[in-house]
């Protein structure tokens, strides 16, 4: 029986141990009850001091009642008062000794008003044991003079602060310790946080290591598996729309080829604008899976930037309304991506020419904190604000009744915004109805060896 009840209770202690490291809620629930109780052992063993103190500066041990003869013979009749300071500091007493003609105290803030005491029980025959406030008082009569004994409280006062002291310490002290421990536990919070975030910046291959059993080492499991099955997801999507866009390459060429041997006419004009618009499309789709593939492909050269600027508004002069561009006097060299920034230009000014309604479009480049920024206003019909933070999404349209002749695919922002990041720049919007639509691209001046 002994070898299996051993067995048996082993076993329950490693389950126990087992659960506890599986459970965090368990855990904290150990951590925050082991604080009660020690809590409570403290308040109790400090109140069981402060009482037991108390009771002995109240009730005089019988060693003193027993020898009360010996003390007055040694301060003597009488009394020398050198002798009864040096008892009333070794006995921690307050001897208080009086006559018709004199009244002396070792303790001269005289705690206890002797004379309002009330007899107890006599001791000797000139001695006699009196009481006040429950605390005991020793009276002696003796050669015409009276003595007064009774305990010093200063002591019982001075092991009463260091008891809450020492209470204040340990509490503090278990206190501190809880943190520790809750903040270690709460270590892989923080992990998990970071690993979210990085994800959420969409920085899918980024996992968050943990080594842990418990709730968090689920969740922690269940984050790194998330994380997988999107970039799995948004792998395929890209390769599937990539993989399209590719085939559909085929048959647009093939279309292209047949529409020249038809007859001019105006059928074939607008067939070949929606062949064009096809194409342009399956380019832009191209363009922006390939800057969201970490901006790998960018072709930085140094380039002067406002003259890039104003080369690229050359080709929209024939504008029916007025172009405005303002350039400053020193430009400044950049490193850039000559194609992308073209392509952005191009998109921002041809969204401009549609929205702008043939009012007068302003183009300005400056430069601020060593960056590039470039404004295009159009003064046209403008942006509700409920519809600024999505209208650089890929397909969205601020007016879902738009006619596709006037919207466009709904890309040329979200390139654009693509194309800002891709250079560690950013684009803002700021638009108001029948105000007109302002975009700002930032971009970043890179060092030019």
């Amino acid at each position: 029986m002994g070898p299996r009840l051993y067995l048996r209770r082993s076993g329950s202690v490693t389950t126990l141990v087992q659960y506890i490291r599986k459970s965090l809620f368990f855990r904290l629930l150990a951590i925050f009850g082991i604080t009660v109780i020690l809590f409570l052992i403290i308040i109790l063993i400090s109140v069981q001091t402060i009482n037991s103190d108390n009771e002995t500066i109240e009730t005089i041990p019988d060693y003193f009642t027993r020898h009360v003869e010996s003390i007055i013979e040694d301060i003597g009749t009488p009394p020398n008062l050198s002798n009864a300071m040096r008892l009333a500091s070794e006995l921690n007493w307050t001897i208080n000794i009086r006559n018709p003609i004199m009244e002396w105290s070792s303790d001269p803030e005289n705690r206890l008003n002797v004379d309002a005491s009330q007899y107890q029980e006599s001791l000797t025959v000139d001695a006699e044991m009196r009481t006040i406030n429950g605390e005991d008082i020793i009276r002696v009569g003796r050669g015409g003079y009276d003595f007064y004994m009774y305990r010093s409280a200063q002591d019982a006062q001075t092991f009463n602060y260091f008891v809450l002291y020492t209470a204040l310490i340990l509490a503090t002290l278990i206190l501190f310790l809880n943190y520790l421990m809750v903040n270690k536990m709460l270590n892989p919070v923080r992990l998990l946080k970071q690993g979210a975030e990085r994800i959420r910046q969409g920085d899918l291959s980024y996992r968050v290591k943990s080594n842990l059993q418990d709730e968090l080492g689920e969740l922690t499991e269940s984050i790194n598996h998330m994380a997988d099955s999107l970039q799995s997801m948004l792998e395929a999507k890209r390769q599937l729309l990539m993989a399209i866009s590719h085939e559909l390459r085929t048959p647009i060429t093939k279309a292209k080829l047949r529409m020249e041997f038809m007859p001019e006419s105006s059928e074939k004009d607008q067939l070949k604008e929606d062949i064009d618009e096809i194409d342009l499309l399956i380019s832009d789709l191209l363009e922006a899976e390939r800057l969201n593939n970490d901006h790998s492909v960018l072709v930085s050269e140094p380039v002067m930037l406002a003259s890039f600027i104003r080369s690229i508004t050359e080709q929209f002069q024939s504008y029916n309304g007025e172009l405005q561009i303002n350039t400053p006097t020193h430009d400044l060299e950049f490193e850039i991506d000559k194609l992308r920034i073209r392509l952005l230009i191009t998109n921002l000014l041809n969204n401009a020419i549609r929205h702008g309604k043939g009012n007068l479009i302003k183009i300005r480049v400056s430069f601020s904190d060593n960056k590039g920024i470039i404004e295009v206003n159009d003064n046209g019909e403008g942006i509700s604000e409920e519809h600024i933070p999505q209208i650089t999404e890929p397909f969205y349209r601020a007016d879902s009744a738009r006619q596709r002749n006037t919207g466009g695919f709904g890309l040329g922002l979200y390139l654009c915004r693509l194309i800002a990041q891709a250079h560690g720049g950013e684009m803002i919007i700021t638009s108001q109805i029948e105000q007109g639509t302002k975009i700002s691209i930032s971009l970043p001046r890179t060092h030019v060896h």
